[in-house]
């Protein structure tokens, strides 16, 4: 017999020892919570109980596998279950919706006349263009959002069971004029579906559901064969999920109200145990609802309830971190992570003086933890895809690889390839590449077409441009606009701003769904662009990628979207825009469970690192509207932590890292012998107003506000907002 009380610490051990009734396992990160799914399996087989009436729900297949096969090696240690690779081949395990359908197999749908047939992506995108065409839906509409997107929105609205009016006022506001009409969509496609027995990826668990409410024999047959369900990410599962969980076992509290049961079955055993973290519950966009882990005691009679507190991956200073951002959340199951690893240097909260200037202290923050960790150990995370868009042209330019998850590089983004093809013509009117992609924006002109367009302009053929441009006003537009500024000879940032007003139009026709979030992009391009004097620096930076190949994606440095990082670890973790409104997003600022939800982000960003934790606060954003930086209020969950959990360091205006206090004051914790910089020293009264321009070796070109007697200046500097600086140190422009 296997000894688990050996294998598993004591919070571990009562999980995998808990088999009957509902049993709630909080899993913090990096506590053994697969582990402990394994050997709970192992340990029913052991005591007896038949691998048929085991249910394993997870989130992905593959999770599901790699739990079955580790719990066989297991079994297979023990010398009086020689069936041991076999005894688990019975159990039923996968996914939400790969159950559903095996059991909808075997009983038809409510409604459904004949044995339904699954659909794939593509098939849902062809009834929705039936939809469309019948409803001429969006005709003569550029606005009107793609199919792609009408089917995401309609899937959003199912999952979090909510109208899709709400989604849209949520999520994407700019298309609520479209509601109604995307509305009668949903309902033609949801009646084309019932009409030919057909089930999307949704219908699966709704369906599902539906079954059991009404129909006695399947509800019976699921209760007969599975005694005992686990559900791995209890805090990932949406409403409908969770319902179904709570009839299958028989504990209809578990799900809430509302809770529709066939009539006449049989009791469920009530043998359910649920794991995961509610700190951890970061996916509400796709429907997860944390309320269904956090009212699981309540709405689950005589729950037993396990926390599993150990950490096995990181060091206690990190721990202590993550301990605090949690410690000050409104609700949750509370824990305290801990580790008996020893020593661990504290985390580092650096504060570059804007975004910009943090791009290029990552960069150099990577190269120094390259001398300590091989690239693959090394992970920069970060709240939006665009945030990353600094730190990879830094490294590009550091010759150091990367890859990157949860958003496009901004290379491979179509509109910013867009935007950077004008600016190439406007550095190379025979660009070729950028000429073809600034004609594929054109309606009507097509890749030969455009081949001939740049032979004439190459020959000086000025009869057949002018034929073209009457022919395609749309191209006379683009193409008079990059001659206005080559003319003009802007400074590269200005430039971009004016080439992204310019592209506008085109984003929205051709991303109606999602162009606020891909002007956002657009924006820290812009912000990229401001500190560079010529152009051909700028392109050539921007252009510099060094394509992965297969062999050596995995010795490349990660940069990952938090949402696309959770499950994973390093030894060292950067995470970048600490600032109000970048973490936690404007957005979620406005809505108390959104706010908290980006509170269990950070939670799960920090707990990433192994080893070395650094948190990068930058002094001030790029603001477009106000045409330069403006300073930045630190994110409250950097704002609550306690000075003693970090080191702090600050960017001088000469470049340099100098150790400071923490928040709000205080002596500041700089080695033996040595003391903190001081504080810039109060403006003078004495203010007059100035012009011009001047050059600092650090912050580039600015723009002269005020004198300040005797010897200072207010200077505006692109990329770096306002500073004060002593006329000695800038070069003055006639």
């Amino acid at each position: 017999m296997i000894d688990f009380k050996e294998e598993l610490n004591a919070a571990q051990y009562e999980a995998v020892s808990s088999l009957a009734g509902p049993v709630l396992v909080i899993a913090g990160a990096g506590s053994g919570k697969t582990r402990t799914i394994v050997y709970r399996l192992a340990n029913m087989v052991q005591s007896g109980i038949p691998a048929s009436s085991i249910l394993l729900l997870t989130f992905t297949r593959k999770a599901a596998n790699e739990m079955l096969e580790r719990a066989r090696r297991v079994l297979f240690q023990d010398s009086d279950l020689h069936d041991g690779g076999y005894a688990l081949a019975s159990v039923q395990g996968g996914t939400f919706h790969s159950f559903a359908y095996s059991v909808l197999r075997l009983f038809k749908p409510e409604g459904y006349e004949r044995p339904a047939t699954v659909m794939d992506s593509s098939d849902s995108l062809s009834i929705l263009q039936q939809c469309r065409e019948d409803l001429k839906a969006g005709k003569g509409d550029r606005s009107f959002p793609r199919n792609q997107a009408i089917q995401g929105l309609l899937s959003k609205s199912r999952n979090r069971e909510q109208d899709l009016e709400e989604i849209l006022r949520r999520d994407s506001a700019h298309l609520l004029p479209h509601a109604e009409t995307m509305r009668h969509m949903g309902e033609s496609y949801a009646r084309i579906k019932r009409e030919r027995s057909l089930l999307d990826y949704d219908d699966l668990l709704f369906e599902f559901e539906k079954l059991l409410g009404g129909n006695t024999e399947a509800l019976n047959y699921c209760r007969r064969r599975h005694q005992y369900i686990m559900v791995d990410e209890f805090q990932d599962t949406n409403l409908v999920q969770a319902r179904i969980t709570a009839l299958i076992a028989g504990i209809p509290g578990c799900a809430g109200s509302g809770l529709r049961e066939a009539p006449g079955a049989m009791p469920g055993s009530g043998n359910i145990m649920a794991v995961g973290d509610d700190a951890q519950s970061i996916y509400a966009f796709r429907g997860a609802n944390v309320n269904n882990i956090l009212n699981f005691p309540q709405t689950c009679p005589g729950a037993k309830l396990i926390r599993l507190e150990e950490n096995y991956r990181s060091t206690q200073p990190v721990l202590d971190l993550g301990n605090s951002i949690l410690d000050h959340a409104a609700q949750g199951f509370r824990k305290h992570l801990f580790t008996r690893r020893q020593g661990g240097d504290l985390p580092q909260l650096l504060r570059p003086l804007s975004d910009l200037s943090q791009g290029k202290e990552v960069g150099a923050k990577v190269s120094e933890l390259l001398g300590r960790y091989p690239a693959r150990e090394i992970a920069v995370l970060f709240r939006a895809g665009y945030q990353s868009y600094p730190v990879e042209v830094e490294l590009n330019k550091l010759g150091i690889k990367f890859r990157k998850y949860g958003g496009l590089r901004y290379v491979e983004a179509a509109h910013i390839k867009d935007v950077i093809s004008f600016a190439r013509l406007v550095l190379n009117p025979l660009d070729l590449s950028a000429f073809q992609r600034v004609c594929d924006l054109v309606k009507g002109i097509g890749p030969k077409t455009a081949l001939k367009f740049h032979q004439a302009m190459q020959r000086g053929e000025a009869k057949v441009l002018e034929k073209a441009c009457a022919k395609h006003p749309e191209l006379t537009r683009h193409l008079d606009f990059i001659t206005r500024q080559r003319d003009l000879e802007l400074s590269p940032g200005l430039l971009l701003e004016k080439i992204v007003e310019h592209y506008q139009p085109s984003l929205e026709a051709l991303y109606p769904e999602d162009y606020p979030r891909r002007r956002l992009g657009l924006d820290e391009l812009t912000h990229l662009a401001a500190p560079y004097q010529h152009l051909d620096l700028l392109i050539s930076d921007l252009s510099l990628d060094d394509p992965l190949t297969k062999d050596d994606a995995r010795d490349c440095v990660t940069l990952s979207t938090i949402h696309s990082a959770k499950g994973l670890e390093w030894g060292a973790v950067l995470i970048l825009d600490l600032v109000t409104d970048r973490f936690p997003s404007r957005h979620a600022m406005l809505r108390d469970e959104e706010y908290e939800e980006e509170r269990r982000l950070m939670y799960v960003a920090c707990t990433r690192a192994k080893d070395y934790l650094g948190l990068f606060v930058p002094g001030s954003l790029y603001d477009r509207k106000a045409g330069g930086n403006v300073s930045a209020e630190p994110s409250p969950f950097v704002r609550e932590l306690a000075p003693s959990l970090y080191t702090e360091w600050q960017e001088s205006f000469g470049g340099n890292w100098v150790r400071r206090g923490a928040f709000g004051g205080g002596p500041g914790r700089a080695p033996a012998g040595t003391e903190p910089a001081p504080l810039p020293a109060p403006f003078p009264t004495e203010e007059k107003a100035a012009c011009g321009y001047c050059t600092h070796k650090v912050f580039g070109r600015g723009k002269i506000v005020k004198f300040i007697a005797p010897d200072k200046y207010q200077v505006n500097f692109t990329g770096f907002g306002l500073k004060i600086i002593m006329g000695a140190y800038l070069n003055m422009e006639n």
